[in-house]
């Protein structure tokens, strides 16, 4: 099959053909027929997560079709329409029997612990966990999105954020994962604030539901906007970046008992940052991560899909080739295109 591949950490992949995935006794062979180009995935070229070992094929929002499954399967069958959470469980561990696949203590992740999606077919393991079913009115492209960047955003507003109706809640980064967020959080009657540097993204995200926008790069002091626009600070304050600054001033807009949730991800020259910690004893905040969502819990996101109230699909953007991506991937340190760009051409 055709899959990137690179050999070496921070060194452009290339396109090659390697051998076509067997399933495990347990898993299944996907045919992707969509895949997400996202942030995460430019971490693990870049080397920040250890448990990538080389060579490597990244990639790990995808969507397919089950066209092999292993003997011990009993629920998936070969042409079925599938997707997966970015997280897997292994079934067995306490967190797993306790329904926190998100927190396995042996998960497995498509593009970080095994090879993923940027490539004509994927393995997934322990399928009958962790496989999620499509409806059939759903296109590929759109439910490559809902494995990493919908779902996270879903279990961080929704399970994590708690948020609820009235609330002021503002997203911090309007990739993927804030576009997301900001729709998510309009569904649940927030009002909901969108900051960001770029404009045409929060002109996106005004049309997604924000009722205002902080422009971080004309704004001197973000939380001191966010305080004046919310009279007194956000209930809820969601990191979707993942950097320094989004981090600090995700926390320091917060009212009092307010919640911060750090979805996006903090590695490497970024895993330490500076936190006000005296404001969040003084004002009793609370400091969340979210890190993907369990499959039990697509049902419910899927249905405010299918009666309208979510949209992913209009969070997609480009749509490339595989021959494309790996000019793509190097660049995802640079800030995003508008909506996410989806790999939909693999022959």
């Amino acid at each position: 099959m055709k899959a990137v591949l690179f050999e070496t950490f921070q060194v452009a992949p290339k396109v090659v053909t390697v051998p076509d995935p067997a399933p495990s006794p347990d898993g299944v062979v996907v045919k992707v027929e969509a895949t997400g180009l996202c942030r995460s995935d430019w971490h693990g070229w870049m080397g920040h997560d250890p448990d990538i070992e080389l060579p490597h094929v990244p990639g790990h929002e995808l969507a397919g079709t089950v066209v092999a499954s292993g003997k011990n399967v009993s629920l998936w069958q070969v042409g079925d329409r599938v997707t997966v959470p970015f997280v897997g469980g292994c079934g067995t561990c306490p967190e797993c029997h306790a329904g926190h696949q998100q927190v396995c203590h042996n998960q497995f992740q498509p593009g970080f612990t095994h090879w993923g999606s940027f490539a004509e077919f994927v393995g997934i393991h322990h399928a009958d966990l962790n496989l999620v079913r499509l409806p059939e009115e759903m296109d590929f492209a759109t439910a490559a999105s809902l494995g990493c960047r919908f779902a996270t955003s879903f279990r961080a507003v929704v399970d994590q954020g708690r948020v609820s109706s009235g609330q002021w809640v503002v997203i911090h980064g309007c990739g993927g994962v804030g576009l997301s967020a900001v729709m998510i959080a309009n569904a649940a009657g927030a009002n909901v604030i969108a900051v960001d540097i770029a404009p045409e993204k929060l002109a996106l995200a005004k049309a997604l539901g924000a009722v205002a926008t902080v422009n971080a790069s004309e704004e001197p002091d973000v939380p001191e906007a966010v305080m004046s626009l919310t009279d007194g600070g956000a209930h809820v304050s969601i990191d979707a970046l993942g950097h320094p600054v989004t981090c600090f001033n995700s926390v320091q807009n917060l009212r009092r008992r307010g919640k911060h949730v750090q979805v996006g991800l903090m590695l490497g020259q970024h895993s330490m940052p500076n936190v006000p910690m005296a404001r969040v004893i003084a004002y009793e905040l609370e400091i969340l991560g979210s890190h993907g969502m369990q499959s039990h819990r697509y049902g419910a996101m899927l249905d405010m899909v299918r009666t309208g109230k979510l949209q992913p699909s209009r969070l997609v953007g480009q749509k490339i080739s595989l021959d494309e991506a790996p000019g793509h991937l190097v660049q995802m340190d640079k800030f995003q295109a508008l909506g996410a760009t989806v790999i939909t051409q693999f022959s």
